[in-house]
């Protein structure tokens, strides 16, 4: 028999943090702080870890990374494109190996199939085939036009993203109203590595022009030179976007700038949140204690949403094509899950530990 711990991620809004321990091996699925500031994930008692494998690099996946020295050391094995957005992870070049977007891996005795996820660049999901197999969904999305999904395969426990909880309006429609919101001007702050390049390619389809921060546009730059990571289709589009954005812009309040970070802590949507005029849309979960939450509360900006997780019609795909029989819905409270509880054809397990 093999086993996960949950050591962090289910029965609220929490780091990511999953333990497989399977042919004497103990396998660690991200390491991660927030979102609320300063929660991360219990490791007293944990022991010894032989690997961490990350889905991808955000915070709430990452940022507990410092927690590798009362675990051992073990090495870590993420994307190329993850690594390239972690360059102050503190972890040395000997301890970091690749993982691939798409493909088959080994992690020690343990066998990975690897697949994009949809998500965020270099964002990806992880796929045991042991005991009837298991897979790890990290955070996922299938309605980017931008970033590719790749469906799992078979897997009789399914750990998967339910950030949305029961949410069921599609992207489609969220777009058409952020754009409405955003005509005449607005920030439209949105995190790291995340779902900037892909706001700004749908915005352009609704007719309005878009300003990128310094952040968002490197990260344009980025993917055009990672053309597995992203649907072929759009490269041209990217170029393009890239090609129009001014050397030196200078922000002002009737454009529409696209801007990190997603809560207005830092980068530009930081700066732009303290001059006066600049209407914001937020489209993130919002933590208390930031400065988005404070303009909220304020009722200095307004917030919409953006799918970057699955909505409840996808959830169920993805229970049913994989075959599921237990489901560990991650990053949620369970309060939150009542139409997915009832709906899904797998039970739903909310407990710490599961054998399988």
């Amino acid at each position: 028999m093999a086993n996960l711990k949950v050591v962090s991620g289910v029965g609220d809004k929490l780091p990511a943090a999953f333990l497989v321990e399977l042919h004497g091996f103990r396998l660690l699925f991200d390491l991660g702080e927030g979102p609320q500031a300063g929660v991360r994930p219990d490791i007293s008692g944990l022991g010894k870890v032989d690997a961490i494998c990350l889905s991808h690099s955000h915070e709430d996946h990452t940022g507990a990374l410092d927690y590798r020295a009362q675990l051992g050391d073990p090495p870590v094995f993420a994307t190329a494109q993850t690594w390239q957005q972690l360059p102050d992870s503190g972890i040395d070049a000997g301890d970091r190996h690749l993982l691939p977007l798409k493909g088959h891996v080994s992690v020690g005795p343990v066998a990975l199939l690897c697949g994009r996820s949809g998500h965020a660049p270099g964002s990806v999901w992880f796929h045991l085939p042991d005991n009837g197999g298991l897979t790890y969904m990290g955070d996922w999305s299938r309605e980017s036009r931008l970033l590719p999904f790749d469906l799992p395969p078979a897997a009789n426990l399914l750990i998967t993203d339910a950030s949305y909880g029961d949410r069921a309006e599609p992207l489609a429609q969220q777009i058409s109203r952020i754009a409405e919101a955003a005509r005449g001007g607005a920030v439209l702050p949105v995190p790291a590595h995340g779902r900037g390049p892909e706001m700004a390619l749908q915005l352009l389809d609704q007719g309005i022009k878009v300003l990128l921060c310094p952040e968002v546009r490197k990260e344009v730059a980025q993917l055009l030179h990672e053309p597995t990571a992203i649907c072929s289709r759009l490269q041209l589009r990217l170029l393009e976007l890239l090609h129009h954005q001014p050397e030196q812009p200078d922000y002002t309040q009737g454009q529409v700038i696209i801007a990190t970070d997603a809560i207005a802590d830092a980068g530009l949507a930081a700066q732009l949140s303290q001059r006066p005029g600049f209407r914001f849309i937020f489209s993130s979960y919002v933590a208390s204690g930031t400065r988005a939450r404070q303009m909220l509360d304020a009722e200095q900006a307004i917030w919409l949403p953006w799918n970057v997780h699955p909505v409840l019609e996808d959830q169920l795909m993805l229970i049913r094509a994989t075959r599921a029989r237990q489901v560990v819905a991650a990053f949620v409270p369970e309060t939150q899950t009542r139409q997915l509880s009832s709906l899904s054809p797998a039970r739903l397990n909310w407990q710490s530990s599961i054998e399988f």
